[in-house]
Formats: structure tokens, sequence, C-alpha cells
């Protein structure tokens, strides 16, 4: 059944909007996974140390977009699970180079399908010929917005 009420103020709001799909996204996501032990950044930091082994958390924080903060929780959560392992790297020490742990492999495996599938879904509501267009146009903003927020200047063009 269609919404027929007025479209309002956040109904054409990017940002309302793009907030709207990210809580929708991890929904889909926690309900394929099936289990609250996983969230969508603890496979995005799963995921991202997999493709690229010894990652300063910096480096993970840049890749993943994911704030300082919110990733050096995320970071000692799946490190005290045994997902990750961080370790002191030789050329400086105060950085921590981070890899997956054999167990961190096996459960990014197992997960894999289900983060797919929730993709999916998200993809599913548009026509495929629509789907790489959304994509890029997302991938677009990412990548335009991102060094912009950083430095201070998103009003910037």
């Amino acid at each position: 059944m269609k919404n027929d009420a007025p479209m309002g103020m956040n109904d054409m709001s990017p940002l309302h909007l793009l907030h709207r799909a990210g809580q929708i996204a991890d929904v889909l996501f926690s309900r394929e996974i099936g289990s609250a032990e996983m969230t969508p950044r603890q496979f995005a930091v799963l995921s991202c140390v997999a493709r690229n082994a010894d990652l300063s958390q910096a480096d993970i924080v840049a890749r993943t977009g994911i704030d300082r903060s919110t990733l050096a929780d995320v970071v000692r959560r799946l490190s005290r699970q045994g997902l990750l392992e961080r370790q002191r790297t030789r050329e400086d020490a105060r950085r921590y180079a981070v890899r997956l742990t054999d167990k961190g492999s096996e459960v990014l495996a197992a997960t894999k399908p289900a983060a797919m599938m929730a993709d999916e879904h998200i993809l599913s509501t548009l026509l495929p010929e629509e789907r790489t267009r959304f994509l890029n146009a997302l991938h677009q903003i990412v990548e335009a917005m991102d060094g912009r927020v950083r430095n201070g200047s998103a009003a910037n063009r």
C-alpha cells in the first residue's frame, strides 16, 4: 500500500534519507546475521583487516570512515572475542598492527553471505539498471565529502 501522506521536509532531505537508509541497513544486517554479537561496523573492520593485514588503527579509520574512538572500542571488542590481534610494530613502538586471527577469518567467512544478502535486500528495491547508478552515486558522495568533512570544510565545493 502506497503512503499517500503529503511529503514533508525530511522526505526530500538527503541527510534524513541517508540516516534512515543507514538505520534500515543496520536492521537488515542484524536480521540476516541472526546475532547481536556482530554489528555492521565490526563486519566492516574485519573485512578491511582481511584485505589489508597489519594496518594501524589510524589506517583502518581512514579506510572505513569509523571515528577513532568508536574504532578503538570495536578493535578492543573484536580482540577480546579472539577475532583480531594487535601487535606493536618494530618501526614505531607506539603503533599497533592489526590482523585477523584464524577465528576471525572463520567468523568473517561465515557472516559474509548474510552481509551480502542484506546488500541484496537493499538493492532489490531498485531496478537492475538503477543499482549500479545508485552505488556509483553513493560512492561519489562518500569520496567527495569524506575529505571535506575530515578537514572541516564540508561547505566547500
